[in-house]
């Protein structure tokens, strides 16, 4: 029994979502995600447990041995994996998460219980096209006939194209803010209510441990997803909602911290954590990498977070929208670190440079690796201000293996 996630921001927020409730509910749920932060086993997991270092061997060594010397990408290698795993463990309910678009994706070969559009915005835009129209028709290759469709796609060509893919499919389309939707209470907390098609739920007093207003929206989609897979015989209990959205933890995604200062070296102590900033650094690592996901981390900041200073640790692939997001982000950074985590497909320091506006090319400084730029952010950082460390998941991933550890052991 599968739930297939697609969309170009959000979808892993749902993924861990759906996980987290299921797990709530009793079931054993397999998880495929992508990318890692450090370790590839991060990819794959059943409830809390990623997938053994033995059990990833063998199962490598099984698809090598059916290969039989014909090549595959490191894409299809993975979904392989996390099949097979799945299939061998028994789990109730897988959830994938899309590589790449939709469309031509290794995991769309499944015909899932539900699909799962989050949004569309422009991004990839080399493979997946050059207008919001062609990104989501490859978002929306993922419907599958007659299978119902949850989703955030915001009004325009991305909601025409999704449309008319779920009327030639013959597939319902549930929209958030239509077949459902959300309302804030006074005290922070807010409910979801959804129409008839979803049994005319309604969950109040909910809150979500993720931070970002926009987390909402995904958790909304998720407890969507739930409603659909209890007419399909999923038993749970309003309280496996509101608990699972209370224990939502993704790491690298608007992931805060405080880490203790050695003001000897000026380097943080790593894994020994502070209830707050007092006598310590705070950190917030977010994989924002394309401007809409940028957008969403500048309205959180603004919303969510007071710290003094903002220093930016900022790294990204050579292939994204640099101009556009370096624009935004250097806007309201008091310091800009530009770094370049490994790989080949990162973009150096000096080009991420050049794609920040002239007027504001003072603020940054040009650091060509990633432990060295930590050194230089928590060398400037006091007490009240906040690092930030954006950009991609890649650097994301380098910074938190040196601040707090590997997330897989």
């Amino acid at each position: 029994k599968i739930i297939h996630v697609a969309g170009t921001n959000g979808k892993g927020s749902v993924c861990m979502t759906l996980l987290t409730i299921l797990s709530e509910a009793g079931c054993r749920v397999g998880l495929y995600t992508s990318p890692h932060l450090n370790s590839v086993r991060e990819r794959f997991r059943i409830n809390d447990s990623f997938i053994s270092e033995e059990k990833f061997a063998e199962l490598g060594t099984q698809i090598h041995a059916q290969l039989s010397g014909e090549k595959i990408t490191y894409f299809e290698f993975t979904t392989a994996l996390a099949f097979l795993w799945f299939a061998e463990e028994n789990i109730d309910y897988a959830v994938l998460e899309t590589g790449l678009g939709g469309r031509l994706d290794a995991t769309n070969i499944v015909t899932p219980l539900v699909s799962v559009i989050t949004n569309v915005s422009m991004d990839h835009e080399a493979y997946l096209g050059d207008t919001i129209a062609a990104v989501a028709g490859e978002k929306a290759g993922i419907i599958k006939q007659g299978v119902p469709v949850v989703s955030a796609v915001k009004k325009g060509q991305g909601l025409f194209e999704v449309q008319s893919v779920c009327c030639e499919k013959n597939a319902k389309l549930l929209l958030y803010g239509d077949s459902f939707s959300t309302s804030l209470s006074d005290d922070g907390l807010w409910q979801w209510t959804g129409n008839a098609s979803l049994n005319g739920k309604q969950y109040k007093n909910l809150a979500c441990s993720m931070k970002g207003a926009y987390q909402i929206e995904n958790a909304s989609l998720a407890i969507a997803v739930i409603c659909l897979l209890q007419k399909e015989g999923l038993c749970l209990v309003d309280e496996n909602i509101r608990q699972g959205l209370a224990n939502v933890h993704w790491p690298g995604r608007l992931e805060y911290f405080c880490l203790s200062l050695n003001r000897n070296t000026h380097k943080s102590q790593t894994q020994k954590f502070c209830n707050g900033a007092a006598n310590g650094i705070s950190f917030l690592l977010d994989g924002a990498h394309n401007p809409a996901g940028v957008e969403s981390l500048i309205q959180t900041l603004e919303k969510e977070y007071n710290y003094n200073r903002l220093i930016v640790v900022w790294g990204a692939m050579a292939d994204k929208d640099l101009q556009k997001t370096l624009s935004c982000i250097a806007m309201i950074a008091d310091t800009i670190i530009l770094t370049k985590p490994e790989g080949e497909r990162s973009a150096e320091p000096k080009l991420l440079y050049e794609n920040v506006p002239e007027s504001l090319r003072d603020r940054c400084s040009l650091v060509a690796n990633v432990d060295a730029a930590l050194c230089e952010a928590e060398k400037k950082a006091d007490e009240d201000d906040l690092i930030l460390i954006a950009g991609s998941l890649y650097l994301v991933g380098e910074a938190r293996k040196i601040l707090v550890g590997e997330l897989v052991q």
